[in-house]
């Protein structure tokens, strides 16, 4: 605060109060004075009206003018400061009498029609009060008195005119000094406040000026002169704290003086740490390609025999073998096939871990993708003598667009773990839907129960811990890496849901997730031929409670008529055209089963046998009246055949097999290692009529320069020239340069397909080699370089094939595709112009490309491939106009073949 403001606030303290009081008692005095000066005054002019008025009785009662007039006329004389006039009125308000001239003596007779008062009235006129008495007649005209019981009669009233002149002139002098008395109170307070402004806020000035000099940091500055009381003890505290200040300094300049002393070395110190770190970091970085290095090198190290040992292990599979040399050959293939899984479940675990797993987004059929899951964990539960059970409730849609591979995975590796951690009882995978569909979506749970050891709280808390499995001693027991239940968790987040799992030590464990998935518009499978069984009865005899559950609910959705049978009562009544369905397991053994069925011998029935034993027993169970035999889990599809038989034959549910067709191409095939090149090359001779090997790269360009090729499969780690160098030198120069060209590696890490895109090839094929995948390349490249029309983007060969070869459902996928290309249009003129978001150009994208898997347009596909690679490396939108404009050209193309189709 200033000086002017202290100084301002202790006058405005020591005025106003005086100011305030003296003006609210001036002003209440004064307005008293008035009120008393009024009331005086009209009691004055009472006590002159009203005597006057008896005394005018007489003169009222005989008329006489000259006698009143004298009487009014002493009145006026006498009082003559004070009345101004005085008037007689008779009692019909005529003017009877004035004690002078008056202008206007309205003012004094009553207003018309308001009746004379009964007593004095008093009533204001500007500044004249006029008071207005009645007269009465106390006697009558002859002098007589009149009766006292009755009221007197009102003859007329007197009226009188005062003047407030004199009260107004006291008024005046009071009020004078009045204001004359506040003056003096304010002047008083004002000498008071001007002694209390000099006595106290001048040294608190003085004290705020030595403040801001010791906050400027002239701490030597000091308050001085004689003060009292507070003031005085206020100097004294400044004081000591402008010598505390001051003391103070010393002391932290001093240590600011250490300080920088120990900074300057701390600074060295961080220098050198930075220097330690910044080669600790290269030394990560080296580690972590190193790291990478030796993942890539594992894989293709391990990948390059199990090539051999899995392929060739097939192609003796397909020889003839013994019995028990069958057995061998599958037990080696198993071995291997569970070396390659954990070998995927490092790579799969790099992938997660680096952020670059990709998901597909593809139409598929839900229950053929579970069936077929089930099938392949089925021997595993078998081999354990486990009930293996899958119950798909019947509101759960079967047409989905997701990623059926990784949803295999995940239920391959929750269900694979509690088969491994079962001893007996029952594996239980239930598939339900919850809620109703919305913005066509539907949300999946998934829950798979067992019966095992259960899981302890402790282990719970490591359980999807990396490289952990619940302690050592199940890991000692049971083996494994500890990844998969880490990579089931990471998959299923990535995919949009949530694990989670309800465990008891002894008593079993619950595994559930959920996922959102986009209903497919189109169907995925065929259509199964219900109503040739529906409403038919079926007899199921299945103890297990878990696998009876789910048949019931599986029977019931095909809308038969279950009746359950127990397993120790004898057979019911049943009739000729009923089904049965009997089921064995630990529960029910074969034993069992065979009394059974040779309780049913002599029926008609279609007997269908659902067991778990092995295959050899089959043969024994048919002696015995069984029409079928299904291995559990069953096979939804493979039951309705049963159950149509001999109404439907096999073809119509599950059709034979064709002979392989032979394409009439010539493919080049390139590897380093001899077993792997012997492997490759009598796979492709079983597809292809002609093949041509290589060592190493340099052959392989001489031989693309010597001769054309329909296809080369190329090994990319050979030795004198690798994979990618002899791709680069068949594109720049040799009669191949439009040849597809397959990567052929075992190097499966993250993001190896990408990049050998990238550098030049049309497609990749990991090791070891799917037979399967090598079939589909070789029919997607089989016929590009013989189209003598040039180049088209539809080809419908493909189509109908990816369609399952239903031409129907070929040209279906083809219109929504059309459909599509009107959807993307608008955004593509967009991201030309550079005014689309990068995300949503690669979303839009990556939808586009999932539809063109299924519409036989490999090279639109190719070009999406290529155009949302770039768009996830985090190339700009603007930087990839030639290839939009491409895209567009590639979008008419098939717009213009379309109608040939359609």
């Amino acid at each position: 605060m200033t000086k002017y403001g202290l100084r301002a606030r202790v006058l405005a303290f020591t005025i106003l109060p005086t100011l305030i009081i003296g003006g609210l008692m001036a002003g209440y005095f004064t307005f008293h004075r008035y009120q008393q000066l009024e009331n005086n005054l009209i009691d004055q002019g009472i006590n002159i009206i009203e005597p006057l008025a008896i005394a005018s009785e007489y003169g009222m009662t005989q008329h006489s003018r000259e006698s009143l007039k004298r009487l009014i006329g002493l009145t006026h004389r006498k009082n003559s400061p004070l009345i101004k006039s005085i008037a007689v009125f008779t009692q019909d308000n005529q003017l009877f009498v004035t004690s002078n001239y008056h202008r206007d003596f309205t003012r004094l007779r009553l207003p018309d029609g308001r009746p004379i008062p009964e007593l004095t009235s008093v009533s204001r006129y500007g500044d004249d009060i006029i008071l207005r008495t009645p007269i009465q007649a106390e006697t009558s005209l002859d002098g007589f008195p009149l009766p006292s019981d009755l009221d007197p009669p009102v003859i007329g009233y007197i009226s009188m005119q005062m003047t407030m002149d004199r009260a107004m002139i006291l008024q005046y002098r009071d009020t004078f000094f009045a204001v004359i008395m506040v003056l003096i109170g304010i002047a008083v307070s004002a000498l008071f406040g001007f002694r209390l402004v000099k006595s106290v806020t001048q040294p608190i000035t003085d004290m705020v000026k030595a403040v801001h000099k010791i906050r400027e940091g002239r701490l030597d500055t000091r308050v001085s002169g004689q003060l009292t009381g507070e003031l005085d003890m206020l100097k004294n505290g400044i004081n000591a704290m402008a010598k505390a200040l001051s003391e103070y300094h010393e002391e932290m300049q001093q240590n600011i003086d250490q300080a920088t002393s120990d900074l300057r070395e701390t600074l060295e110190q961080i220098e050198i740490q930075n220097v330690e770190l910044d080669m600790a970091k290269k030394r990560a970085q080296e580690a972590a390609r190193v790291k990478s290095e030796f993942l890539a090198n594992m894989s293709h190290e391990l990948r390059t025999p199990l090539n051999g040992v899995i392929g060739f292990t097939r192609q003796l599979l397909k020889t003839a073998l013994t019995p028990s040399q069958t057995d061998y050959m599958q037990t080696i293939e198993k071995s291997a096939r569970n070396l390659l899984s954990i070998i995927n479940d490092i790579l799969d675990f790099s992938k997660l871990e680096a952020g670059k797993l990709q998901l597909e987004h593809i139409p598929f059929s839900l229950r053929d993708t579970l069936n077929e899951t089930m099938h392949l964990l089925g021997p595993s539960a078998h081999d354990k003598q486990l009930e293996l059970s899958l119950r798909i409730d019947a509101e759960v849609p079967d047409h989905l667009t997701g990623d059926p591979m990784r949803l295999q995975q995940v239920i391959t590796n929750l269900a694979g773990n509690a088969i491994k951690f079962t001893e007996q009882g029952n594996v239980d995978v239930h598939i339900s839907q919850s809620g109703p569909l919305h913005q066509g979506k539907c949300r999946l749970n998934v829950q798979i129960r067992d019966t095992g050891i259960g899981i302890s709280p402790d282990q719970q808390r490591q359980l999807f811990q990396a490289f952990n499995q619940a302690d050592s001693s199940i890991s000692r027991r049971y083996g494994g890496t500890g990844l998969g239940l880490v990579i089931t968790q990471k998959l299923v987040q990535q995919m949009g849901g949530l694990i989670r799992f309800e465990s008891e030590l002894g008593q079993g464990s619950v595994f559930t997730f959920s996922l959102d998935l986009e209903v497919s518009l189109l169907p995925q499978a065929d259509q199964l031929p219900l109503d040739r069984i529906r409403g038919r009865r079926v007899w199921l005899l299945e103890p297990d409670p878990f696998t009876r559950a789910a048949l019931c609910a599986l029977l019931e959705e095909w809308r038969l008529d279950v009746t359950l049978v127990e397993p120790d009562a004898p057979w019911p009544a049943i009739a000729d055209q009923d089904m049965v369905i009997i089921g064995s397991s630990q529960r029910h053994g074969s034993e069992s089963v065979l009394a059974r069925l040779d309780g049913l011998k002599g029926r008609q029935n279609r007997i269908v046998l659902l067991s778990s034993h092995e295959p050899a027993l089959y043969e024994e169970m048919h002696q015995h009246g069984a029409l079928h035999c299904l291995s559990k889990p069953v096979n939804h599809r493979k039951l309705l055949h049963a159950l149509l038989s001999p109404e439907a034959t096999k073809n119509e549910l599950l059709p034979a097999p064709q002979p392989r067709h032979i394409e009439d191409i010539r493919v080049l095939a390139v590897d380093d290692n001899a077993a792997n090149l012997k492997l490759i090359a009598a796979m492709l001779k079983e597809m292809v009529s002609q093949v041509v090997v290589c060592k190493n790269g340099k052959e392989a360009v001489h031989q693309a320069q010597s001769q054309g090729f329909d296809i080369i499969f190329m090994d990319i780690q050979m030795p004198i020239m690798d994979g990618i160098s002899a791709t680069q030198a068949i594109r720049s120069q040799s009669l191949n340069t439009e040849t597809p060209i397959v990567a052929v590696t075992a190097h499966a890490i993250p993001g190896e397909r990408e990049r050998l895109i990238r550098q030049g090839m049309d497609d990749y094929l990991a090791k070891p080699i799917d037979e399967a995948m090598l079939a589909q390349l070789i029919k997607d490249f089989a016929h590009r370089r013989h189209q003598s029309s040039g180049p088209q983007q539809i080809d419908w060969t493909l189509a109908v094939r990816q369609a399952a070869s239903k031409p129907e459902l070929a040209q279906e996928m083809l219109t929504m595709l059309l459909i599509s290309f009107d959807e993307v249009d608008a955004l593509l003129e967009a991201a030309i112009r550079g005014e689309a978001p990068s995300q949503e150009v690669l979303d839009q994208l990556h939808r586009l490309n999932g539809g063109c898997a299924y519409s036989g347009v490999p090279g639109l596909q190719r070009l999406l491939s290529q155009l949302e690679q770039q768009l996830r490396d985090g190339v700009a939108v603007a930087e990839l106009e030639p290839e939009l404009l491409e895209l567009q050209d590639a979008i008419e193309q098939v717009r213009a073949e379309a109608p040939r189709y359609l």
